[in-house]
């Protein structure tokens, strides 16, 4: 059985007083790796602002009173650190990595941009040209494209279809004062997870994190709208675009899977998409790749998102190929609806599956962000620990359910682009 690497302390969780979760761990590595996760991406944002958590991540980085614009990234830099963020629908996630002597110094200043935003009007202005520039850019790049035709795709009723950029009429409209209420109403103590991993006592990184936090004043817990997973498809749905800039075709086939609120179903279906998709010995990549030549390219995906996941099996190929490239996962997935896997091909893809989570966790940046993503959106820190030992011990008649349960031959969802065919 794979083991998760020896740490030098446990990840340990603190809840402060006002309802903010703290999660710190030593590790020996010399560097700190700070985080600050707000439960506020897209997905919470209402039509009128779509778009509105990504605006605001940019602005935060714009200054507060005590920061000017910035100031910030100047500290971190001399330092020799470096700091981003990132909004998706579930999350935004600030985060900066320094050497541990300069974490006293620079995580406070970290908590105080994100939590006392100035949000000022002029720079509110400035950046939304940026923004808009962002969408535009977006709109030009074929693969953002076609992701973003998929996910409407996936998503018929759930906030997850809109982009998380928001449309351009949306945010040419936004207003700073709607983004001052958007901060003041989800950045708050119950809605953020604090995570520090890095080579400092777990007492210190706790302690300088609570110094900055601690007296955060206590409001209402914003209330998420009460969204319901949506049916898996009944029949096989097609959409198509044309797309001139292509040199081939592209084909995406998806289904409807649990996310995060159900996260027990999704080891099998992780373990399912290696199994397909994912390395030269996976069971699409050697049919219809290296053994038949009818595909450039193939990948597939288990995404877990908070409410709903979606498993998807995207290709490069040529036009002339759609047809029997579909025809041929649909067999492959009919498949391992029928037959159980062999002993060695489960033995070889669970100790694959678990090894890469564990070697893409090595980093106090990367573990930082493991921490974050499973405190913040799932409420617990043990996915994030015991995923190895869960994915060890599927075996190949949970494989075989999890295909009979979400990944049905004859119902999907499938998405193809390529040039416009000559008439």
């Amino acid at each position: 059985m794979v083991q998760a690497p020896v740490k030098s302390s446990g990840p340990i969780c603190h809840r402060l007083a006002n309802g903010l979760t703290i999660v710190a761990e030593q590790v020996p590595v010399e560097a700190v790796s700070f985080g600050l996760w707000v439960q506020a991406g897209s997905a919470v944002e209402p039509d009128p602002i779509n778009g509105m958590a990504h605006f605001l991540e940019h602005m935060v980085f714009k200054g507060s009173q005590r920061l000017p614009g910035g100031e910030f990234e100047r500290r971190v830099e001399q330092r020799g650190g470096n700091t981003n963020a990132a909004t998706s629908q579930d999350y935004t996630h600030y985060h900066v990595t320094v050497a541990p002597a300069d974490f006293a110094a620079i995580a406070p200043d970290q908590i105080e941009l994100v939590l006392n935003a100035s949000l000022e009007s002029e720079a509110f202005e400035r950046e939304r040209l940026v923004v808009l520039e962002e969408i535009r850019r977006a709109a030009d790049n074929p693969r953002q494209r076609i992701f973003q035709q998929f996910i409407q795709l996936a998503y018929a009723e759930l906030p997850y279809r809109r982009p998380v950029l928001g449309p351009t009429e949306v945010i040419a409209d936004l207003s700073p004062q709607q983004m001052r209420q958007h901060h003041q109403h989800w950045y708050q103590p119950q809605t953020m997870t604090a995570i520090a991993v890095g080579n400092l006592p777990v007492e210190q990184l706790m302690a300088t994190i609570e110094a900055g936090l601690a007296d955060l004043p206590t409001y209402p817990v914003p209330q998420l709208p009460a969204w319901q997973p949506e049916p898996p498809f009944q029949t096989i749905v097609r959409q198509h675009q044309d797309d001139p800039t292509l040199q081939q075709a592209r084909l995406v086939m998806l289904w409807r899977v649990p996310g995060i609120a159900d996260l027990e179903q999704t080891y099998a279906l992780d373990v399912l998409a290696r199994i397909l998709g994912s390395g030269r010995t996976s069971r699409l990549v050697q049919d219809l790749r290296e053994e038949r030549g009818l595909v450039s390219s193939i990948a597939v995906s288990n995404m877990t998102q908070a409410l709903q996941g979606i498993f998807s099996i995207s290709a490069q190929l040529p036009i002339e190929n759609l047809a029997v490239v579909e025809a041929a996962i649909a067999q492959q997935i009919e498949t391992l609806r029928q037959d159980l896997m062999q002993p060695h091909e489960l033995a070889q893809v669970r100790t694959q599956t678990a090894n890469q989570f564990i070697f893409r966790n090595e980093t106090p940046d990367n573990r930082a962000s493991l921490y974050g993503y499973y405190q913040a959106i799932a409420g617990d820190l043990s996915p994030a620990l015991d995923y190895p030992e869960r994915i060890q011990a599927i075996t190949a008649e949970a494989v075989q359910t999890a295909a009979q349960t979400y990944l049905n031959p004859v119902a999907y969802g499938i998405f193809t682009c390529h040039q416009p065919l000559s008439t």
